[in-house]
């Protein structure tokens, strides 16, 4: 079986790193499949799906279409910004069509038995591309109703592919009801290397030094939130509660990190560096909030933290870094909505806040700081929870049953 992964980013988001754990996966258990992968730009993805056997080729967008999305109108805004994204979409048409025609002569050439989009502009280029030639299945790792502008269309596209994969079932329920027309949607919940991640020794003094923040003594508790900049991701609300929490009558030594970076291209849909340090500056955190940039290995940052904190005001579609932070055998606090609130269960595995409301993650934080005992046993529950749950030898087995089913003639 030959199979063409499409994905527009080079850097390894959330998305990104899914599609890696299905190519490691694959090549594990399925290694006469023969993977190709084809980029909308160089980054690191480029050469960490290559170490895993990938036929890597970027095929990059026109810089006026890369730089095209409306995340940034999931949260209220102007008339005017609406408007503007519809002008930037008219102007980039040409470059649009342009692309389209040149990823369908390199899927021609390839000749795969099933093409695999990943990220919504490749799902909405993938179509066209792909129209009676080759089978096309979307992995959707976002709500399509929280998408203004993509979700419809998407949903115009939605007879174009085979069939979908959703990343939780709370994915595939809103892909079911933003696009009735699809043929086929399939759950395979995202999953991680949890051998990898898993307890073990920290560095507590690391963040503090990544962060440029002077040693304290005694240690204080850790607290974190690791994420892409996306201004849905809640760093703002993480703030606003880190004050709160810091102003009340609180005498255990506590600090906190923001950890990540603006990883993407679409304009407006992320915090800025500065503007997330002006933030923590107002709201009185000067030498109790580090931040930390994007980390290619996240995994000392998850050992060296006591509390990994998961604030998305909206709700996530999955949820990788709490997977992640839970196979190490961190406490997790989770805000309950979406494919994040069926990763845990709120008081055993995980502790669930109320998503958007700083009275909630101020109260849980509280309680989480002060009970260390609280803090070890929920830790001890989601790394047995991961083990269960979230193991990625899985992926291939699932993703080539959904392949076969689609392309029954393909070699196995």
């Amino acid at each position: 079986m030959k199979l063409a992964f499409l994905n527009p980013s080079g850097n390894t988001g959330g998305a990104e790193r899914v599609l890696l754990d299905l190519l490691w996966s694959l090549r594990r258990r399925a290694p006469e499949v023969e993977t190709h992968l084809i980029l909308g730009e160089s980054g690191p993805l480029e050469r960490a799906a290559a170490d895993l056997g990938a036929k890597v080729r970027v095929l990059p967008f026109a810089a006026n279409v890369s730089g095209v999305g409306d995340s940034a109108l999931r949260t209220p805004g102007s008339k005017r910004s609406r408007l503007k994204f519809l002008a930037n979409g008219v102007s980039t048409l040409p470059a649009t069509l342009r692309y389209v025609r040149q990823l369908r002569r390199e899927l021609d050439r390839i000749r795969p038995d099933l093409v695999h989009s990943n990220g919504m502009k490749m799902h909405l280029l993938a179509g066209p591309a792909t129209w009676n030639r080759h089978p096309l299945v979307w992995h959707v790792h976002d709500f399509p109703s929280l998408r203004p502008m993509a979700g419809r269309l998407l949903r115009r596209l939605s007879r174009f592919p085979t069939a979908a994969i959703a990343i939780s079932r709370a994915v595939e329920a809103d892909l079911r009801r933003s696009c009735p027309k699809l043929r086929r949607v399939t759950t395979i919940l995202n999953a991680i290397d949890v051998e990898r991640f898993c307890p073990g020794p920290g560095d507590p003094g690391l963040l503090d030094r990544l962060a440029g923040l002077p040693d304290r003594k005694p240690a204080p508790v850790r607290v974190g939130l690791i994420a892409t900049y996306a201004r849905w991701k809640g760093q703002d609300l993480f703030i606003r509660a880190a004050s709160r929490l810091m102003a009340s009558s609180f005498t255990v030594p506590v600090r906190f990190y923001l950890i990540g970076g603006p990883i993407y291209r679409t304009a407006g849909s992320q915090f800025s560096t500065e503007e997330l340090r002006t933030m923590a500056a107002n709201a009185g955190l000067e030498g109790h909030l580090g931040m930390i940039p994007f980390q290619a290995d996240p995994l000392p940052i998850y050992r060296a933290l006591d509390v990994v904190v998961h604030a998305s005001t909206l709700p996530e579609p999955f949820g990788l870094t709490i997977a992640e932070a839970m196979s190490c055998g961190r406490c997790v606090a989770v805000a309950n909505a979406g494919g994040a609130a069926e990763s845990i269960r709120s008081g055993v595995d995980g502790i669930a806040t109320v998503p958007g409301s700083v009275d909630s993650l101020t109260e849980v934080l509280t309680q989480l700081v002060r009970s260390p005992s609280k803090r070890d046993a929920v830790a001890r529950a989601a790394r047995e929870t991961a083990l269960r749950a979230f193991d990625r030898n899985r992926l291939a087995g699932e993703f080539l049953q959904l392949a076969r089913s689609i392309c029954p003639k393909s070699v196995n």
